[in-house]
């Protein structure tokens, strides 16, 4: 059978699979955002149709609290205009949900032990401190465009369907 000519006889080294171009067999979804507020409500709106299409068992409403909370963070602090992503992963486990930004800078207080209450009457400085209470793990790391910072839900048990 002959070859297809335009296809060539041996891969190169960039056609061959790397972990970058791992695709998971968990249903998953990554979406690029505006870096806008406009971006938060698209986010929510994602996280719980893709919790609830596929019927996954994790928390419905903190994975939409703690994704807008992640996106807002991103579209406040986060240096530079580029777009903000969103990458969704249903897992056996749980969900896991990243927000990718143009910033390096590593988000204040996600990681750091013995973060401290925010003042009662300051209007801002709970994000994190929700994503640390509510989420099964957090975290950042610096990727090649900036950083990803993450959270993840444990899977609750089967809910039950409406007769």
């Amino acid at each position: 059978m002959p070859e297809h000519p335009s296809a060539p006889a041996h891969p190169s080294p960039d056609d061959r699979p790397s972990r970058r171009h791992f695709v998971p067999s968990s249903p998953s979804w990554r979406v690029a955002l505006p870096h806008s507020a406009a971006a938060v409500p698209v986010a929510r709106a994602l996280v719980r149709t893709a919790l609830t299409e596929l019927e996954h068992t994790a928390d419905c409403d903190t994975a939409e609290l703690l994704t807008a909370e992640l996106v807002a963070n991103a579209v406040e602090h986060a240096v530079g205009r580029g777009p903000i992503e969103l990458v969704v992963e249903l897992l056996p486990t749980g969900c896991h949900v990243e927000v990718h930004d143009p910033d390096p800078d590593p988000p204040g207080g996600l990681t750091r032990p013995g973060l401290a209450a925010p003042d009662p009457w300051q209007e801002h400085g709970r994000g994190l401190l929700l994503i640390r209470a509510l989420s099964s793990a957090c975290g950042h790391r610096v990727t090649a465009s900036g950083k990803a910072v993450w959270f993840r839900l444990s899977a609750g048990p089967p809910r039950l369907r409406p007769a």
